[in-house]
């Protein structure tokens, strides 16, 4: 249901312009009905139809038929009496920069007063414009009614799987282009990426750090025993070592002292690497990675294979934002 928000009409310094304007919106409704049941009226089989079921009807409406187009030159000088008054007023508001610049941008109020064949219907088209005004001037609202969301949902429907699929489309194409080589992927690479290298390294460093934390610390323990057994049993089935067992009175105590001095320095050696990668420190080491990943661009052009890695990383991120694309939300509000 349409709703006039009387405020805003009472306060609003155009008010006669709005009376306008719902008298002009009332006359055009009534004149394209007029035209739309005229146009089935010429129909034979519907005069036939209203000669056998309601003669009344056809005997009072028949004489305004033959003269359609004079009851229809009443609401054209009406509309055009009504065009060129605001017309006027647009010249003496200066609300164009020529005075001649009105009757082109309202091309459609004049065009629909042509009473000829289909240039009638066009008037819809200066109803549609007298709604946007009164909605612009927040004089009604048209996105609270049930046809204005009927047909939004069924536009953004179609706006949505129509840019949808064009996005796709363009994505397949640059991910196409990446793989064969084309100098899209040495822009991504030294334009996009290259001159954000020392962000990518530090963001990376944090998330290493936060994984190494949250993961690492807790279960140190339980890694340290995990990692002691695996040695243990690995330096068991070493034939080598086994056979110092074998040396007389010192060769099972050298052999256990082999064992567990190999299995702590292994821990040990583990633990420190987790423990940097835990803290601020690891930054260097993820730098190095990131370097190898994107090398200079003087370093790249002398390169003859390209960087299938970052090629890689590229598709698989253009995949998930594919894969993201193709969502229809539209579809949610149906449930």
């Amino acid at each position: 249901m349409l709703k006039i928000n009387r405020e805003n009409l009472k306060t609003s310094h155009q008010l006669i312009w709005f009376v306008i304007d719902f008298l002009m919106l009332g006359l055009l409704i009534i004149n394209l009905a007029f035209i739309i049941f005229d146009s089935i009226y010429n129909f034979v089989a519907i005069q036939d139809l209203l000669a056998e079921n309601a003669p009344v009807i056809k005997e009072i409406y028949h004489p305004i038929h033959q003269n359609f187009i004079f009851y229809d030159l009443i609401f054209v000088s009406i509309f055009l009496t009504e065009f060129v008054i605001r017309w006027g007023y647009s010249i003496k508001a200066k609300v164009y920069d020529r005075w001649y610049f009105y009757p082109f941008i309202h091309w459609y109020d004049i065009v629909g007063c042509i009473p000829v064949g289909t240039f009638r219907f066009l008037r819809i088209l200066r109803v549609i414009s007298i709604v946007y005004r009164l909605h612009q001037y927040k004089v009604i609202d048209v996105t609270q009614t049930k046809t204005f969301k009927f047909f939004n949902f069924y536009y953004e429907a179609f706006m949505e799987e129509l840019s949808d699929r064009i996005v796709i489309k363009v994505l397949s194409g640059a991910q196409d282009e990446i793989r064969q080589g084309s100098p899209l992927f040495d822009r991504i690479q030294n334009e996009i990426l290259y001159p954000r290298r020392d962000m990518l390294s530090e963001w990376m460093s944090k998330r290493v750090a936060e994984a190494a934390q949250e993961g690492y610390i807790p279960n140190r323990g339980a890694l340290r025993s995990y990692l002691e057994t695996r040695v243990d049993n690995a330096l068991k089935q070493n034939m080598e070592l086994s056979r110092l067992k074998y040396l007389p009175v010192v060769g099972p105590t050298i052999q256990e002292t082999l064992e567990e001095a190999v299995g702590d320095i292994v821990a040990n050696v583990i633990h420190q690497i987790l423990e940097d990668l835990a803290s601020a420190s690891n930054h260097a080491f993820i730098e190095d990675i990131v370097n190898v990943f994107l090398p200079t661009p003087d370093e790249n052009h002398q390169e003859e294979a390209p960087n299938e890695a970052l090629i890689n990383l590229i598709i698989e991120i253009l995949d998930a934002v594919k894969t993201q694309v193709n969502v229809k939300h539209w579809r949610s509000e149906l449930t």
